[in-house]
């Protein structure tokens, strides 16, 4: 061992001084004992030269000073290139020309690039940047050197784009013609050979470069070369003696020495050559780059030395153009592309993924899915192997979505998995196992023309990327519009008038000045009108509503388009239209029928007979709506010149005139994005509040991203998914001392990481220079970013109270500046306490909305808040809270609408935001004849609608913890138990109109106005209003209600004027949680459970869980913050029997696969080892995944419940251990049944936050023996028509909307896309799309649905169409008030896709009309006979006959739903559909008989043969409920 190492140390020459062991060798060659002298401050004993000048003629963008020394890109921020300098001389032989970089933003992706070229600058016509000069020129950019904009070396040198402010580089032609680059005194080697003589050295300011300075152009010191070249021949001698001393250790191990012996004669043998990597003759080494295969499809062009391809004949061909790479790819290799060309006139786009095949060998498909072996693609959002599809919904980015400049890329993994990745982002395991040697293909297809093979994978530099190509094809956005007031046009004063061409349901009167639907009653659409000539710039076209029917949901819309009235064909409603249309309906906006504003100024829905809308284009293409004269914003941008006005009198609006007369408008705004009453720039801040300004707005001064809306109390990021920042918005004046401004988000994307922030800045807004971030600013700013409160761009304090990245839409975020200078958070009204002190006087509130989130507005909750610190601008003082009536005064219940703020301890309601959202309940359940009354305090005239006020069995304390979830925003609305209520004048039972006409409406009342509701002995609802009793409201009351409000429309604050006559000792004691059902006299009965009243608890999470959890709200929230897996988490204490411990799903994040799973472990968690998932569990385990059960890891059960990954967010999952020592999963409060059985106690429920779920929050734990005995009361006391009507309340559970888990379902997705293909008219059907229910597998067991329930008086079985999808159709009004909907039966009745319109244009099922298959006409045979004609028939007719059935088993059979075949628009896949009807029929109108189709097996085991088939041949004995589909 000791003879090896001195025969290397011999090797090595150097003969330096060792020591080992006593030896002792000389050292003959002295060592440089100086750094490496730096190029610009070397000293040659040479006169100095002045530095070299830069040529006068230049990019268009640059400006030159310092003699011509210093280069400067103007407009860095808007502009990213036209920054090309060239030096005035050419370069002399070993001259390096060097730059020093002087300043850089980092708006821009890349950065310097040098170089050098053989043109002339005299006569150049200069390119946009350096890499489009051709003619002999040589570019160095990034890592890579181009010649004539083609790349002829990758990953040379330096990487330009990482150099700093300071760094210096230069450029050099050596006498041997070698083109080289140094980088702060250092050579980077030769880069190209070959160079002519004359050449002009060349300096690019692109991208983040904004700003050089030539420091000197003279030949590096001879000695510095020197040094440098004997330095790198020694480190090449020493790493290839080092190589043969390594194998000469290896051989004398192995015992040989032949193959040492080898190497000795040949120091560089191949031996150590990395594979894949070629010696060039200059000396340099060059990786094996991936390149697209010279064989390719039959319409690719390549280019770019192979790097990009491109579809010939894009608009003529849109497939032949697959390409694949030149070589497999290796292991853990990115093969990455990015799209530089699309074409919108093909539907589908890029394909992407791996094959075997050999491109040498392969005959090339059309599209690479045809190859039916050895393939995997990535087509759309799917999964396609060997052209099937093996995953639907892969992940949340679709290709066909992706835009110009995206990215795409893909890598096999060591282990064999294949992973996509968009713009830089894993979207996760697409194939658990790949073949070892597979090909990159892509396949240009469709929309994609020509992509580039991208080497440089840096995903931050691509997110810079994106945003560089975004403003290169829009250059005008963000920028400053100027300033437009309303100034008449100087044409002629031609009027503005209706054309003549309508829709099919309008007409045209008045001489054209106004449009109506003669008849609006029998029509809802088809009222379209435009006016009879091209608006001008700035002119406003405005109408006045003349006339509304209340029969229809909608109302008037408004807004332009460029097709002429003279040559269109009018749509049903313009909102169909694909093309050159904008339109206002709702609240909302619409481009080409699809929404880009969902939150925008009033809502048109709203208005009455008398209000005016109006819209105006501006001179900067900007369009802008206005309500009754009042601007709402703008609208959109980039409208073209030439457009006519459009009215669509829809729904509500049956006649409208032109309003010509300006003399009532007030003109718009100085600034096109501030409101009317938004203050001006110039306004003073006053901390007394002496200046006259009203709300807090937005200012009109923003980032150049962002965009200001609704009067300026909206603010939302354009092009959200392709801009991540530069979007940060800022109060319109500071804030006043302990004035509270908050926000809530409307509007997030998944696309980014991390979220809002907001903070507070001294700086005001005109002095503002809007950053990227506002972090980025250096002074007098502090912001909370995540859970880290900033000042001045650095970190003050880490694990504030909340974290902003975890906040979704609905959230509000306020700040406060006390009046001592403390900076207070508020997350949802709650303060989150002191974040930071010492803040001065006069500072504004500032939102950046970053990454995910893209849309806020200012909530009503932003002013003043008194000492207390209260979250609403309401305060005590407003309304007594002193009870006028002797007795302990009712309260209100803490659980309430998400606008609902709670004050004078629960006597008063304020709500404090919108027109809905405002339900509170009483604190208790009514006693009977125990009246409950409030008198109301404000109401708020913008508003219609009034205060609803009823009964309801829906219990309060089972509602979740988060005010936001699981209640409806109005009463009428709720319907997950019985409510009966009093809306206006009419009573309604959990929304159906019972009676009209009842008392005194409530839309009458107004402040000091008393209203109450009581539960009679006599099981009636009774309504008092001012003390009078109005009579009976509603019969067969059940027991066991609470008294509800709803705070809606006109009314907005109300407080409690009553109180318990009877002295209420339970109102001072702990709130029971099992109580919640308990009647009176039970109570009375019971002292033992008073005095044991459950007092509700918590049991929060362990400290010690997996590595990536982390813990936060008194750790009853859990947050997994990083990867997939490691997110295990047990309970502190154990779970009791027959306690229910429960979790809220609060976060999915859709990039991952599966998700959490929960179950019990027998032992103590304090020592627990915490694998990285649950299934590695194996000691006294008993674990719930997917829908199966696990014990000690070994799989006991399956589809057992619902399947676990499929639950989307807000669901709610408890465990519960019986007496029996047997194992409950809940869902949503439904019992799964048993899992396991024999869990020992005591036992530990713990959760693992894997895959999706990032986020639990735990519940209140319940006594499940109070709930089932409470439940078990309550059934005993429901009527007979509860427990048969339709969907019962308290036998079928209908989850809340929040919770549905249609949001997620693939399968409703499919088939909700095959309905739009119908193109039926959105009026059909119900705007409430709760009522939508998917019945496949996983979405009917997560619901708990059982297969058949009863309906109707006599009540009758059906089952319920497992396999398809309901849509609701929307029910006619004049059905509604029939009152016996409820008493009709459920049936099915199957039909094809022609018939579909037709049946629905008359709501009913036709007979001889409905369809071929289903309908048939029947001679009359007897007086026995069904059939028998009626007694004002002619005798001999055919009477049609409409076949039902009780089940869908039946009705969905091929002869009477006919198949269908369709493409998925989505993945471009072929399916097959059905369509039915789920259907009311009358009893006694039809008559039940056997199946006429001749099958003998049982079609339904719960229906015989015989009694399957319903038949009816009564007009008007069926009504249309629902829409069904099912799609295979």
């Amino acid at each position: 061992m000791v003879l090896l190492v001195i025969i290397y140390l011999l090797l090595l020459g150097n003969f330096k001084m060792y020591h080992i062991s006593g030896w002792c060798f000389p050292n003959n060659i002295p060592v440089a004992e100086n750094p490496p002298i730096h190029l610009a401050t070397l000293n040659t004993g040479r006169p100095v030269k002045m530095a070299a000048e830069l040529h006068p003629r230049s990019g268009k963008l640059i400006g030159l000073s310092n003699s011509n020394r210093t280069a400067r890109r103007n407009q860095p921020v808007q502009e990213f290139n036209h920054g090309l300098v060239l030096s005035k001389e050419p370069l002399k032989d070993r001259d390096v020309f060097t730059v020093r970089i002087d300043k850089k933003v980092n708006s821009w992706s890349g950065s310097i690039e040098i170089g050098v070229t053989a043109l002339d600058p005299a006569a150049l016509d200069f390119p946009s940047s350096a890499t489009g000069l051709k003619g002999g020129s040589w570019i160095v950019s990034g890592c890579s050197v181009l010649r004539d904009g083609r790349s002829v070396l990758e990953e040379y040198g330096r990487d330009l784009d990482q150099l700093a402010e300071g760094d210096r580089v230069g450029i050099q032609r050596s006498s041997r013609g070698e083109l080289h680059l140094w980088v702060n005194g250092q050579d980077c080697g030769a880069a190209a050979s070959g160079l002519p003589p004359t050449l002009w050295a060349v300096v690019d300011l692109y991208g983040k470069c904004t700003q050089v300075t030539v420091v000197s152009c003279e030949p590096p010191p001879a000695a510095s070369t020197e040094k440098e070249r004997e330095t790198i021949e020694r480190e090449e001698d020493d790493e290839e003696l080092f190589d043969v001393f390594n194998n000469a250790m290896v051989s004398f191990y192995r015992g040989g020495t032949e193959n040492s012996n080898n190497t000795n004669n040949n120091p560089a043998g191949g031996g150590g050559a990395v594979p894949g990597a070629g010696v060039l003759s200059g000396g340099m080494t060059t990786n094996d780059a991936l390149l697209f295969h010279e064989k390719c499809g039959t319409l690719i062009k390549l280019s770019n030395n192979n790097k990009t391809a491109e579809r010939r004949r894009p608009l003529d061909e849109f497939n032949n153009g697959v390409v694949m790479t030149n070589r497999p790819l290796r292991h853990n290799e990115m093969f990455e592309i990015r799209i530089d060309k699309l074409v919108d006139k093909w539907s589908g786009s890029i394909e992407i993924g791996v094959t075997t095949h050999n491109p040498n060998n392969l005959d090339y498909p059309a599209t690479m899915t045809n190859l039916r072996s050895g393939t995997i693609m990535m087509s759309g959002c799917g999964i396609l192997t060997n052209g099937k599809g093996t995953r639907r919904e892969y992940c949340e980015f679709s290709l066909d979505e992706l835009q110009e400049g995206d990215h795409i890329g893909l890598m096999r993994k060591a282990s064999g998995a294949l992973h996509f990745y968009i713009n830089g982002i894993d979207q996760g395991v697409a194939a658990a196992q790949t073949p070892g040697v597979v090909y990159g293909v892509v396949d240009l297809y469709g929309m994609a023309v020509k992509v580039t093979i991208v080497h440089n994978h840096n995903h931050s530099d691509r997110l810079r990327r994106n945003n560089a190509i975004m403003r290169a094809l829009s250059p005008d956005v963000g920028r400053p519009r100027p300033a437009l007031s309303l100034t008449p046009d100087s044409e002629g004063p031609d009027r503005l008038l209706f054309h003549h061409n309508c829709g099919q349901k309008a007409a045209i009167i008045s001489d054209g000045r106004t449009a109506l639907r003669p008849h609006a009653t029998d029509d809802f659409n088809h009222g379209v009108v435009l006016s009879s000539r091209p608006l001008r710039s700035n002119e406003v076209f405005q109408v006045r509503i003349d006339k509304m029917v209340d029969k229809w949901a909608g109302s008037i819309e408004i807004g332009v388009t460029t097709h002429n009235p003279a040559y269109l064909q009018l749509p049903s409603t313009m909102t169909n239209l694909r093309s050159g249309t904008w339109m206002m309906t709702g609240n909302g906006v619409m481009h080409n029928g699809t929404t880009i504003l969902d939150e925008y100024g009033h809502n048109l829905d709203r208005l009455k007979a008398g209000d005016t809308v109006g819209v105006v284009r501006k001179e900067d293409g900007s369009l802008h709506f206005f309500v009754n004269g009042i601007a709402q914003g703008p609208a959109a941008w980039n409208v073209p010149p030439s457009v006519y006005a459009v009215v669509d009198l829809y729904g509500q609006a049956a006649q409208a005139t032109i309003m010509d007369d300006m003399v009532d408008l007030p003109p718009l705004p100085e600034d096109s994005l501030d409101g009317p009453i938004a203050l001006s720039p110039g306004s003073p801040c006053s901390i007394a509040g002496a200046t006259t300004t009203t709300d807090l707005r937005f200012h009109q001064l923003h980032g150049t991203n962002a965009v200001i809306t609704n009067g300026g109390r909206t603010a939302l990021r354009q092009n959200c998914r392709s801009e991540f920042n530069d979007a940060i918005v800022i109060s319109n004046r500071c804030l006043r001392d302990a004035e509270l401004f908050e926000i809530v988000i409307q509007k997030m994307v998944d696309r980014w990481s991390g979220s809002i922030e907001a903070g507070v800045t001294a700086i005001r807004p005109e002095e503002l220079e809007f950053p990227n971030t506002m972090t980025d600013i250096d002074y007098d700013t502090w912001m909370l970013s995540g859970t880290a409160i900033m000042q001045d761009g650095n970190t003050m304090r880490n694990n504030y109270g909340c974290d902003l990245d975890s906040l979704t839409t609905g959230s509000r975020i306020g700040m406060m500046r006390s009046a001592i200078g403390d900076l207070h958070y508020y997350i949802n009204g709650v303060d989150q306490g002191v974040a930071c002190s010492g803040l001065p006087p006069d500072v504004y509130a500032v939102i950046d909305l970053y990454g995910q989130c893209v849309q806020v507005s200012i909530t009503s909750s932003s002013g003043p808040l008194d000492n207390s610190l209260c979250t609403s601008n309401i305060t005590e003082k407003s309304f007594p809270i002193q009870s006028p009536v002797a007795g302990v005064a009712h309260r209100l219940h803490g659980k309430h609408g998400k606008n609902v703020v709670l004050l004078g301890e629960g006597c008063q309601a304020v709500r404090v935001g919108g027109y809905a959202h405002g339900i509170v309940f009483s604190g208790k359940e009514l006693r009977a004849d125990e009246l409950f009354e409030v008198r109301i305090d404000d109401v708020d005239e913008q508003w219609c609608g009034s205060l609803h006020i009823g009964l309801t069995t829906l219990s309060p304390p089972e509602l979740p913890s988060c005010p936001m979830s699981g209640l409806s925003p109005s009463l009428p609305q709720l319907r997950t138990k019985v409510t009966w209520l009093l809306c206006g004048s009419e009573v309604r039972r959990n929304g159906v109109l019972q009676r009209q006409n009842y008392g005194c409406s409530l839309n009458r009342l107004t402040v000091g106005n008393r209203i109450g509701v009581k539960r009679c002995n006599d099981d009636t609802m009774h309504i008092f209003i001012d003390g009078e009793d109005m009579g009976p409201a509603a019969t067969a009351v059940a027991k066991n209600v609470y008294a509800v409000l709803d705070l809606y429309g006109r009314v907005t604050a109300v407080s409690i004027v009553s109180s318990s006559l009877i002295e209420d000792t339970e109102s001072v004691k702990a709130p029971s949680l099992s109580s919640d059902s308990c009647s009176e006299g039970e109570e009375d009965s019971s002292p033992i459970r008073e005095s044991s009243a459950l007092v509700p608890t918590v049991i929060a999470f362990l400290e010690n869980h997996g590595k990536n959890i982390q813990l936060s709200n008194q750790n009853l929230t859990a947050a997994r913050v990083s990867s997939y897996n490691q997110g295990l988490l047990v309970t502190v204490q154990p779970l009791a029997r027959l306690q229910l411990f429960q979790v809220c799903i609060d976060r999915l994040n859709p990039s991952w696969t599966s998700s959490l799973s929960l179950g019990v472990i027998g032992h103590s968690p304090d020592r627990l080892n915490f694998p990285s998932t649950a299934c590695c569990l194996k000691r006294s385990t008993w674990l719930l995944q997917r829908d199966s059960v696990f014990h000690n890891s070994l799989k006991i059960c399956e589809n057992y419940g619902p399947n676990l990954d499929t639950c989307p967010e807000g669901t709610v999952l408890g465990l519960l251990v019986d007496s029996n020592s047997c194992l409950h999963l809940y869902v949503n409060g439904m019992d799964q049944g048993v899992a396991a059985q024999d869990i020992p106690s005591p036992c530990y429920p713990f959760i693992d936050l894997y895959g999706q779920c990032e986020q639990v929050s735990t519940h209140l734990i319940l006594s499940h023996r109070n709930r089932a005995s409470d439940e078990a009361r309550c059934q005993g006391d429901m009527e007979k028509a509860d427990m048969v009507d339709g969907i019962k309340e308290s036998v079928c559970w209908t989850p809340p909307p929040e919770v549905n888990p249609n949001k997620t379902c693939e399968y409703q997705a499919l088939c909700s896309r095959f309905k739009d293909l119908l193109t039926l008219p959105d009026g059909y059907f119900s705007e409430d799309a709760k009522y939508n229910l998917c019945y496949c597998e996983s979405c009917h067991k997560l619901r708990g649905d059982e297969a058949y329930y009863k309906r109707g008086e006599p009540p009758r079985d059906y089952a319920l169409p497992f396999g398809w999808c309901r849509f609701a159709l929307s029910v006619k009004p004049h059905c509604e008030m029939s009152n016996a909907l409820k008493k009709w039966h459920i049936a099915y009745h199957g039909t094809s896709v022609g018939a579909l319109r037709r049946t629905l244009d008359h709501s009913q099922l036709l007979p001889g009309t409905s369809s071929i298959f289903s309908v048939s006409p029947v001679k009359t045979e007897g007086p026995n006979d069904y059939s028998e004609p009626e007694e004002n028939c002619a005798p001999g007719r055919e009477v049609p006959r409409v076949r039902l059935s009780p089940t869908m088993r039946y009705s969905g059979l091929e002869i009477f739903a006919p198949k269908v075949q369709f493409r998925d628009p989505r993945s471009h896949r072929c399916h097959q559909a059905q369509v039915g009807f789920q259907v009311c029929v009358r009893p006694g109108s039809y008559k039940a008989g056997p199946q006429t189709l001749g099958h003998s097996e049982a079609l339904d085991p719960r229906f015989s043969n015989s009694e399957i088939e319903w038949i009816t041949k009564e007009q008007g004995g069926t009504l249309l409920y629902g829409l069904l589909v099912r799609v295979e």
